[in-house]
């Protein structure tokens, strides 16, 4: 094998809503910086995500030196700009998984309008500010650990030869961003992210902490936002383990920093595959 290298870095500013590629970004503890700092709520604070609302697969996030710009794939004029630094002073307590709660802010009306008439029912846009402190589950990280509106931790590592191995077995090729990872390294073996315990890419380093459990989101086509059986149906013949479906590897920043595609990846410690995968 070659040296590993970084080969893509992927954000995805407003949960469960598309991604952003960039040639490089920073690393900060709650994951890279503008990485899931927004999210969509119901009236109540509740967490919206693709898996009740497949449309959101259709929307699309571009990141500019002051905004987001947001739009519909179909409706590419209907645009929402959304400052990066500025929301209203109303606070509003969002919930995530297992009703944990943070501590966040309404973006603004117009927002709210933009995304209710999209989902075509009441929602709102809220804003985790920097103090909003969102702790990484204890069984799997340090008391200071945090992350961002990201269903756990605050970064995801998958190699192209894993989706590659992957896609030998399926009889439609599938693309990586159905996985939404942070990090994409090329140059492993399939699966030997789920071994890196300890690891560096340029500069940085990073914890690898669990294989990532997969659910129904995957299933969903970001082009069409239709609902399908793979990948979960051929990752279920050799990636189950404990009736949960294992693609990628969840992963904590020890240091911070900027990082850039093409950094080369150094593996400093390694630990046994919870699910060995079969060369």
């Amino acid at each position: 094998m070659n040296t590993p290298v970084l080969k893509e870095i992927r954000i995805y500013p407003i949960k469960s809503l598309g991604g952003i590629s960039l040639s490089e970004a920073v690393v900060e503890p709650k994951g890279f910086r503008y990485d899931r700092r927004w999210m969509l709520v119901k009236p109540d604070g509740t967490f919206l995500t693709q898996r009740e609302n497949a449309v959101m697969a259709l929307v699309e996030v571009e990141l500019t030196d002051r905004n987001l710009r947001v739009y519909h794939r179909h409706r590419p004029d209907d645009v929402l700009e959304i400052p990066l630094e500025k929301t209203t002073a109303e606070s509003l307590t969002a919930y995530v998984w297992d009703n944990q709660a943070v501590d966040s802010l309404v973006v603004s009306p117009e927002a709210d309008d933009w995304f209710s008439r999209l989902l075509g029912f009441p929602c709102r846009l809220v804003y985790m500010p920097d103090e909003s402190l969102r702790p990484v589950d204890p069984k799997y990280a340090q008391p200071d650990d945090v992350v961002s509106f990201a269903d756990g931790f605050p970064y995801l590592v998958i190699s192209t030869d894993s989706l590659n191995e992957l896609n030998r077995r399926v009889e439609q090729p599938l693309e990586m961003v159905r996985f939404r990872p942070n990090l994409v390294v090329e140059g492993v073996w399939p699966h030997d992210e789920d071994t890196w315990y300890h690891f560096k890419i340029g500069e940085l380093t990073f914890f690898g902490v669990k294989p990532c459990a997969r659910c129904v989101l995957t299933t969903i086509d970001p082009e069409s936002g239709q609902k399908g059986k793979e990948p979960l149906k051929t990752l279920a013949t050799y990636r189950k383990l404990d009736h949960k479906i294992l693609f990628g590897q969840n992963v904590l920043a020890e240091t911070t920093g900027l990082l850039r595609v093409g950094d080369p990846v150094t593996i400093l410690e390694q630990r046994p595959a919870r699910l060995p995968f079969s060369r």
